[in-house]
């Protein structure tokens, strides 16, 4: 059984960030157990605390960054992959700006200075993912597979398809990932752009403070006014992004992951889905479900009861913003008695009050609303774009767009697998239980 590891002393880092350009400070801090890799924005009231989880990414382009409210950590990803390669599970990261440094626009400052702060076991056991069932995502052309394996470790290949552009063209690297081998052999890669991209950023002010010295700029003959590290440097910094972005999963990912032309926004859709993996196997060890809400639950928050009770159980819950419910449609549903009784479908009026109700069970989740129910006034942006049948799982997204204290309005959208049954904008009244 391995144990939970942290730091043994504090640890520091100055130095810019590699989009914006301000120059921060970063202290690592030894942390308790079962804490997991907190940031803390010092620079803010309160000092703004913002797990590395899967839930807190942000929306950016060609980096990975975290955010609770209004607040963000940028460009987390080089530390992230030096704290997972050094097997540590619980620190806090002070840092007195909105961007990580990005010394040399490595992972190896953070290595090192990581290492150098020692590491510790600490009393409870460290808890793993093992991918036991194969999972996909893809983007156009780009694709990430998390599969199965049998020894025990992460293991990583990446192919780097840049068969048009000589300055690169096509990289496959697989790696094992290990303490030893990280600090020499992938730590050090460095981020890359190609000559135009980087022009485009500049036009733009970002990352002006940087030269092609500083950071790989390739053309069609290789890098500009610099060297490789490594004859594969670019897959080798490919993988080491992907290594950083999975540990937003909270805990070490046990398996074989296969990456084809997979950027941050796809390495971050498949952190989401092994965090959510991560979470119901918490929830079936503790619960013997992976239920959030299940149905005896359920029936506790919603008035409605069969055949009109459209929700089976609800799986992620994030604060009062959002909210995945689950719908299992079967024959035996009454509608299908006699709507189309030959060619079975689900009514689409009832697949938008199941995302209704879904939302009302996302309310309830803050305390003031608690016993109030979600009377519906007004759909908008109603689209019924695919047949529910029976034998579908229908999975129900509410995110809220705005909830005060008598009325609430929430974006909706039932899946099945991967492809968007129906959607709605959806505004409701709450009221009092006893007033109804």
């Amino acid at each position: 059984m391995k144990l939970q590891r942290t730091i043994q002393d504090e640890g520091k880092l100055v130095g810019k960030g590699l989009f914006g350009g301000e120059e921060a400070r970063v202290i690592f801090r030894p942390a308790p157990e079962d804490t997991g890799v907190v940031f803390v924005r010092t620079d803010v009231a309160g000092a703004v605390r913002i797990p590395a989880l899967s839930p807190n990414v942000a929306e950016r382009s060609r980096r990975t960054s975290i955010k609770k409210g209004e607040v963000s950590i940028e460009t987390v990803e080089h530390c992230m992959a030096a704290v997972s390669a050094l097997e540590i599970d619980n620190l806090l990261i002070e840092l007195d700006g909105a961007e990580l440094p990005s010394p040399d626009c490595s992972s190896l400052d953070y290595f090192k200075a990581l290492k150098q702060a020692g590491i510790v076991e600490q009393k409870n056991p460290r808890r793993e993912l093992v991918i036991r069932k194969p999972i996909s995502v893809s983007s156009g052309d780009s694709t990430i597979y998390a599969l199965p394996h049998a020894d025990g470790g992460l293991n990583v290949t990446y192919d780097l398809d840049y068969s048009g552009h000589t300055g690169i063209g096509r990289q496959i690297f697989s790696y094992r990932l290990t303490t030893e081998s990280f600090e020499t052999n992938m730590a050090p890669a460095r981020t890359f752009l190609l000559e135009v991209e980087a022009r485009q950023l500049h036009a733009r002010g970002v990352g002006a403070h940087i030269s092609p010295k500083d950071l790989l700029v390739i053309n069609s003959d290789g890098p500009i006014k610099n060297t490789y590290r490594f004859p594969n440097e670019c897959v080798r910094h490919k993988i080491v992004d992907l290594i950083g972005d999975l540990a937003l999963v909270g805990r070490p990912v046990i398996g074989r992951v296969v990456a084809y032309k997979s950027g941050h926004a796809l390495n971050q859709q498949m952190a989401r889905k092994l965090y959510e993996q991560a979470q119901q196997q918490d929830r079936m060890e503790k619960f013997g479900t992976d239920a959030v809400l299940d149905i005896r639950r359920i029936q506790k928050i919603l008035p409605h009861r069969y055949p009109f009770l459209l929700v089976d159980k609800i799986i992620d819950v994030e604060g009062d913003t959002r909210i995945r419910g689950v719908k299992n449609v079967t024959f035996n549903e009454q509608f299908f008695q006699g709507h189309f009784p030959g060619t079975p479908i689900m009514p689409g009026v009832l697949i938008v009050e199941a995302m209704a109700q879904v939302s009302g069970l996302l309310f309830a989740q803050r305390l003031e609303h608690t016993g109030k129910l979600a009377v519906l006034l007004s759909m908008d942006n109603v689209k019924l774009r695919k047949a529910v049948v029976p034998g579908d799982q229908l999975i129900l997204i509410a995110e809220t767009v705005r909830l005060r204290r008598r009325t609430a309005h929430c974006k909706c959208h039932a899946m099945v697998d991967d492809v968007v049954a129906a959607e709605a904008e959806i505004k409701f009244m709450l009221v009092d239980d006893e007033k109804m």
